[in-house]
């Protein structure tokens, strides 16, 4: 990751983002209704909780067949990703509730998912939101020489399989959290002070990881092995289950919306400006599948409309459904991209045949 200081063009000869800011906070205005969740998103909370948690419950105090613990694991981790994706991730943008209290309580609910809230609000709020697709700024770009999402990345011989041992990896996302990647980006983000508002004292946030850490390992791994009526070694697998499954889920959702063809990775200039404006970089460098999807636009907390998300990240995910006509109409009206993608299934299909295309030889395509 580069520390080059980046930033937009302020020239928008055409007041897109004005015009569109306007018809969208028109469009609240007129309903009466509020940016923030409403008894929708309580709901979908219970709902993913109750998929999250309910399984451990029933494993603890249940004597119950392995194939249907592994069938409750799995569960598990459906609703980890659906806590993710619902409640932590509109927390932790301030779009849960007009309550900035209510807000860092569901923000905090990232210490149950095996992460850190002081870090994702870096790596997503700040870098992710702020240098979408930039190579060396958005870290969700980086997969160190594993896998090549970026022309400007280097490629390497193993990267021609990348399309399908891929899949294998993504599930290692939130695993990952849990065991080395919170302590690597604390490190990180503390050398450079980065932070998402106040930059928190370094003492306190690190015993934040470490106590959080430790409560995580206790609830997860030591009460199961001590209350459960299982062998160690079948917790453990259960243990990575859960998080293979929720993993697998965030990265696929995450990837349709940013690793694509028609999703565009610019550089700066040498000076380190950018050629477009902060919102039209943002439609230009975003997808969106299957925008007519109930069940992916109810599961996925919205993400399936990444174009209104990025655009608009403060606006709870209940209303992109509604946003995105106004959205799309503009963009069309000035003459500006929206990508996405009618249907999830052939998102995915596009994203993997990217992934290859990225995995070919540079000098093949020149």
């Amino acid at each position: 990751m580069t520390n080059q200081t980046l930033s937009f063009s302020r020239t928008d000869s055409a007041k897109f983002f004005r015009t569109l800011n306007k018809r969208v906070n028109d469009y609240f205005k007129e309903n009466n209704i509020k940016r923030t969740g409403d008894w929708r998103i309580w709901l979908k909370t219970i709902v993913m909780f109750t998929l999250f948690l309910a399984p451990y419950f029933l494993m603890m105090s249940l004597n119950l067949p392995s194939w249907s613990q592994i069938l409750l694991t799995i569960v598990m981790g459906i609703g980890m990703a659906g806590v993710g994706m619902n409640v932590m991730h509109d927390g932790n943008h301030g779009s849960f509730s007009n309550k900035e209290w209510v807000n860092r309580i569901m923000g905090s609910s990232i210490y149950i998912l095996a992460g850190n809230a002081y870090n994702w609000k870096v790596q997503h709020n700040v870098l992710h939101h702020t240098y979408t697709n930039i190579h060396g700024h958005d870290e969700d770009l980086e997969a160190g020489r594993i896998l090549r999402f970026s022309k400007h990345s280097e490629w390497k011989k193993h990267h021609r399989f990348q399309h399908y041992y891929s899949v294998v990896l993504y599930g290692l996302l939130t695993i990952n959290w849990a065991i080395t990647t919170d302590w690597q980006q604390m490190r990180r983000y503390m050398k450079r002070k980065l932070a998402y508002g106040k930059l928190p004292n370094p003492f306190v946030n690190w015993s934040k990881l470490v106590i959080s850490k430790t409560i995580y390992v206790a609830i997860w791994i030591v009460i199961p092995i001590l209350f459960f009526d299982l062998a160690w070694w079948k917790i453990l697998i259960g243990f990575f289950l859960m998080h293979y499954v929720a993993g697998l889920i965030l990265s696929v959702v995450f990837q349709l919306a940013h690793v694509m063809d028609e999703a565009e990775m610019p550089l700066p200039e040498e000076d380190g400006t950018m050629k477009n404006t902060w919102a039209i970089h943002q439609l230009k460098t975003t997808v969106n599948f299957g925008p007519k999807s109930k069940i992916a636009n109810w599961y996925t907390g919205g993400l399936n409309h990444q174009v209104e998300h990025h655009i608009f990240p403060h606006i709870s995910h209940i209303h992109y459904g509604k946003i995105a006509e106004i959205v799309k109409s503009t963009a069309k009206e000035f003459n500006l991209p929206y990508n996405e993608y009618k249907s999830t299934r052939k998102a995915i299909a596009a994203h993997f045949s990217y992934l290859k295309q990225m995995g070919t030889n540079p000098a093949l395509q020149a």
